[in-house]
This record gives C-alpha cells, sequence and structure tokens, in this order.
C-alpha cells in the first residue's frame, strides 16, 4: 500500500482565495480589522496571564486612508510579530495563529479569527500589500514584510518603532479609495468591536453592543436606541426579548417584535448575526424558524459554524439547538407579557398574531408553549382563549370572516358567541387545532346549518296532495326560478325573519381553498366549493315572492338576492357585477312602475 501528499500549486491557489473566497470586496477590511482586534485581545489575554504590562490607553486600531498615494493603513497596538512569526503566520496559506493561540490559552471567547485566510483578503483589492510589526516581546527586531500578491515574498528588518502591527495596501480599486465608503463599511462590520477604532483619527465605534448588559439593567430607552442604531428607518418596536445563554452554547442578543404594516416584508430576515462582535450577515433564515423572520435585532454567538470566508452560516447540530432555543425564548417573554401586562399584549396582538399562528401549525413545541395565549376577539370586541370559549360554549367554535355580514343578526338574536377570524393563516390553523381540540370543531357561521340557528316550530311541514311539505316546493320555486347548474337550493325555518336567504359555502371545501391559495399548490382538477343557497321560509320577503303573480319579476328579484347573498360573502365576480348593477336598476323601476 503506498501513501502520498496532496501537492497544492500555490501559484494557482492565491488568485482563488482573492477572486472566489469572498462574496462582496468590502470584506476585506473586516478581515483586517478583525486580525487588529485579534492582535489586541491576544495582548490582554498575556497581560492577564502576567506575561507583560501596557496601559489600557494603548489600545486601538487605526485606519488611515492616503488617496494621493492611494494607499490605505490598517494599524494596531496589539502584540505584533517577530520576524519567524511573519514567516511562520502570514507566509503560510490557511495557517491560523488565532489557532494557535486559543490552543495554548484556552480562551475562545476573544479571539475571532480561525481560518488563516482573512489577510489575503486585502488583494481582492489591492495590488501589494506591506507589513510593519513590531513584537511586544523584549529585544524583538521590528519585522517588513512585501508582497505583490504572487507567491514571491520580501521579508527584512523593518522600521517600526512601537508595539503592534501597520498593514499598508497599495489599493488598485478606486471604490475603496473613498472615505465615506470606508466609514459606511466600518459602521456595518465592526460597530462593536471592543477596541477603540478611528478612521483618519475620527472615532468610528463608541458604544458597546447592549446585548452585553444583563437585561435587569437595561431600560426600555436603551432598548428602543439599540434598536434605532440598527434599524434606523423604522418604527419603535412593541417589544424585544433579551438572549443570554452561556451553556449549553454561548449566545447573546435581544430580538425584536417590530410593528406590522400594509408594506411589512415577510420574506426578509433583517435579524444581524455577529460572531464575536464582528457583523457577518443580516440573514439569518437557517438559525431562526419561519415563523419567527418577522423579527429584527442581533445575534451574536462564537459557536455559530461559519464557512470559511465567515460569510454564511452552516447548518449543524448546534444551529438547530439555537433555533430551538430563540424560540423558547420568544414564546417565554410574550407569555410573560400576556400575564403581567395583558392590556399591552392585546393591543399589539395583530403585530405578534402571524408569529404565533405560524409557530402553532410549524412547531408542536412552540404551540404548546403559547397555547395559553393564542387569543380570539369576538362580535362583542371580548377577547377570549379557546379554552375560555369551550367552556361557555363546548363542542363548536363559531367564527365569521366577515364582521358585516348580514347573516351575523340570526347568531345575535339567539345569543349565540362567534369569534372573529379573519388572517390569512386562520384556516391551516383551524385543521391544526382541531386535531389537538377534538372533538371540538370550527364552524364558520354560513358553512353550516346549525340546529341553534333553526327554529323547528315554525317550520313549513305541511304536506300537498303528493307529500311533498311546503318546504319543498318553496326550494323547488328557487331552484327553477334561478336556473344556475350545480346550484343546491334549501327552504329552511330559521330563528330570525330579517335575513330572506344566503349562500352556504361547505366549511371543508373552503378551508381547502384558503390554504391552498397561501401556496403555490393549484386546487385540485374539477374543484368547486360546494355552495348551497338557503332561502328563509319565515322571510316575508321569501313568502311573497312564492305567492307573487308575476312570475318574471319574481324571478329578477330571486335573481337579486342571490347576488347580494355572493356580494355579501365577496363571492360576486368582477365580470358579473354590471349585471347584477342593471339588475337592480331594473327590479327597482319594475317595482315603482306597478299598478
Amino acid at each position: 500500500m503506498a501513501q502520498g501528499t496532496l501537492k497544492i500549486n500555490t501559484e494557482k491557489l492565491l488568485p482563488i482565495i482573492k477572486k472566489w473566497l469572498y462574496s462582496d470586496k468590502e470584506i476585506f477590511l473586516r478581515e483586517l480589522i478583525s486580525n487588529a482586534c485579534d492582535a489586541l485581545s491576544k495582548l490582554k489575554i498575556l497581560r492577564e496571564q502576567k506575561e507583560t504590562t501596557f496601559d489600557d490607553s494603548e489600545m486601538r486600531i487605526s485606519v488611515t486612508l492616503d488617496k494621493e498615494n492611494k494607499t490605505l493603513t490598517i494599524t494596531d497596538t496589539g502584540l505584533g510579530m517577530t520576524a519567524d512569526e511573519v514567516e511562520k503566520y502570514i507566509a503560510q496559506l490557511a495557517f491560523s495563529g488565532a489557532e494557535e493561540f486559543l490552543d495554548k490559552y484556552q480562551n475562545e471567547d476573544s479571539v475571532i479569527g480561525h481560518f488563516g485566510l482573512g489577510f489575503y483578503s486585502a488583494y481582492m483589492v489591492s495590488s501589494k500589500v506591506e507589513i510593519e510589526t513590531l513584537s511586544y516581546q523584549n529585544g524583538a527586531k521590528p519585522a517588513f514584510w512585501s508582497c505583490d500578491g504572487t507567491t514571491s515574498y520580501t521579508i527584512d528588518e523593518g522600521s517600526r518603532e512601537h508595539r503592534g502591527t501597520a498593514i499598508t495596501l497599495f489599493i488598485e480599486d478606486e471604490e475603496f479609495l473613498d472615505e465615506a465608503r470606508l466609514r459606511t463599511i466600518l459602521n456595518r462590520y465592526c460597530a462593536f468591536l471592543p477596541y477603540p477604532i478611528y478612521l483618519n483619527d475620527e472615532h468610528i465605534n463608541h458604544k458597546d453592543p447592549l446585548w452585553l448588559k444583563s437585561p435587569s439593567d437595561c431600560t426600555d430607552e436603551e432598548y428602543l436606541e439599540f434598536y434605532r442604531q440598527l434599524h434606523p428607518l423604522e418604527e419603535d418596536p412593541i417589544f424585544w426579548v433579551h438572549l443570554n445563554v452561556d451553556y449549553p452554547f454561548h449566545l447573546k442578543g435581544i430580538l425584536y417584535f417590530p410593528k406590522i404594516h400594509q408594506r411589512f416584508d415577510f420574506q426578509k430576515c433583517p435579524i444581524k448575526l455577529f460572531c464575536h462582535r464582528v457583523f457577518v450577515s443580516d440573514n439569518c433564515q437557517d438559525l431562526i424558524p419561519d415563523y419567527l423572520t418577522v423579527l429584527r435585532g442581533a445575534i451574536d454567538s462564537p459557536d455559530i459554524p461559519l464557512n470559511v470566508s465567515r460569510s454564511y452560516l452552516q447548518m449543524n447540530k448546534t444551529v438547530r439547538s439555537l433555533s430551538t432555543h430563540i424560540s423558547k425564548k420568544v414564546a417565554d417573554r410574550l407569555s410573560a407579557i400576556y400575564r403581567t401586562d395583558k392590556t399591552t399584549f392585546i393591543n399589539h396582538f395583530e403585530d405578534v398574531e402571524m408569529i404565533l399562528k405560524l409557530g402553532i401549525i410549524q412547531d408542536d413545541k412552540f404551540y404548546d408553549r403559547v397555547k395559553d395565549f393564542l387569543i380570539w376577539k369576538n362580535l362583542d370586541g371580548e377577547w377570549t382563549t379557546l379554552d375560555e370559549y369551550l367552556e361557555r360554549h363546548p363542542d363548536k367554535i363559531f367564527y365569521t370572516q366577515e364582521t358585516d355580514s348580514p347573516f351575523l343578526q340570526v347568531y345575535k338574536e339567539k345569543n349565540i358567541e362567534v369569534l372573529i377570524a379573519k388572517g390569512p393563516l386562520d384556516a391551516p390553523l383551524m385543521n391544526f387545532l382541531e386535531l389537538k381540540l377534538s372533538p371540538a370543531k370550527f364552524q364558520r357561521i354560513d358553512g353550516a346549518l346549525d340546529p341553534s340557528i333553526l327554529d323547528t316550530a315554525r317550520e313549513k311541514s305541511l304536506l300537498d296532495t303528493e307529500g311533498r311539505p311546503e318546504s319543498a316546493k318553496i326550494a323547488d320555486f328557487v331552484r327553477s326560478s334561478l336556473n344556475i347548474d350545480n346550484l343546491e337550493v334549501e327552504a329552511k325555518s330559521l330563528a330570525s325573519d330579517t335575513l330572506p336567504a344566503f349562500i352556504m359555502i361547505d366549511e371543508q371545501s373552503r378551508r381547502m381553498r384558503e390554504t391552498l391559495a397561501l401556496s403555490t399548490k393549484e386546487l385540485p382538477p374539477g374543484f368547486t366549493d360546494k355552495k348551497t343557497f338557503v332561502v328563509n321560509t319565515n322571510s316575508p320577503l321569501i313568502i311573497a315572492l312564492t305567492k307573487h303573480s308575476d312570475k318574471e319579476l319574481a324571478k329578477d328579484v330571486l335573481t337579486h338576492l342571490y347576488q347580494l347573498a355572493q356580494l355579501s360573502q365577496k363571492e360576486l365576480s368582477s365580470k358579473e357585477l354590471p349585471q347584477f348593477i342593471e339588475r337592480s336598476r331594473k327590479v327597482l323601476e319594475q317595482l315603482l312602475t306597478e299598478k
């Protein structure tokens, strides 16, 4: 058996790193600043280990732009390097000094870099890079290193007089010779780094991220101020969740519940992802469950697995655990608000409703955590949970989508509590909840004829000579007058006399249509809602129509009633509207000109 070693052509590797490793050229500045931050953090650790001494005021990173000479210099006052260390850490691709340092000092919370490739991102924007560095070690000599992006480099004794490192980029890309552009990049990626950063002597990062503080030490105004810093163009949020976890993984952050409006983009997940306080991405879709992607804010975790360029998440067990924990913390926060400040919770329920309902549909564990504060408003403007409703009305949960439906009067007269359910997720939500609340069922008021709204004492049950009840004759008259294919007609004795007729659409077929409308799935071939036109045998109008001598006028009025019923349920198509208007005119004209 033979063994060998993979041979890597470094002449071809460096151009690949320069062109393909990073998605955006601007990341070079993030990487070099992160390296400078590591140099300072390592020095701080060495001081804690009593291996060196220095004053905290010396800790800083400077970015200096020289437009005339087309250079950009990143300088830190960190631990610096000897010539041997430059050879070891800079001249070897993918050799991480941070990894070696961590192995020695076992302190992973303060050092950013891990892959040993970030330095070479400098060549995405520059033709040559020079390093001037001086190690913190007593008696160390300064070192100078220079490379034009090929596999050849120069190393010599340097001229730096103070501890630290200065990296000078000879910029090719004019975009990065603009001071405003550099300031934007620094504010985007480095605003929360722990050491002061200066751009041409202007201090860039002024505050530590709020997530580092204990929740008990943060005020509401601080939370709002931090939100405005993260999302300056948005309205103030309504609630927030402060994350602070040390076991079984490290996670800090603050998530905000935004106000939801018509222009709200539910497809975006603008939660900002940080690793060791360095901005990584504003797309946390793999870390945040779908139902929480409407949230805003920031998350920082050194345990989040990133790709080599530290730009994207890589899915693994840790990410899934983080996702589960975030979901639990959100549910706990909402539960606490509901218990301690129910008025505020109710006032902002429309802003959290989508989160709760989508989360219930997608996550059984989330349902268990939030079911006690999934609330519904009834027609009287009162809020209730389903458990409270079922205590008052066992077995059936009556609901409506149309709060101005004339059919509601029938239920009001019978003192039947009706919930309002007009959200886009309510159809699939009800399917899910019925499995949990069985045998209780949701029933839309116009989805079935419930016995509670019928008046059996006034039922038209008198039989004619052929043995058919009067109600069947009324149904036949209406059916023949309308002459609409596949339309079922029933004549029923309703408890209220005020409603002449309504369209009953089968509960399950309507739910299927509304559920599929949420996705790209099409209705099954040949699918149609099962519709029944129900006429009220106790309505004076229906009684008058069955006895009217002008059968044509009776037919027009019945057709008008049918289309009014369609209109009340938003089932009248735009194509039918001109006909409806014309028939209205015709019927009114006939009624007013009758002798």
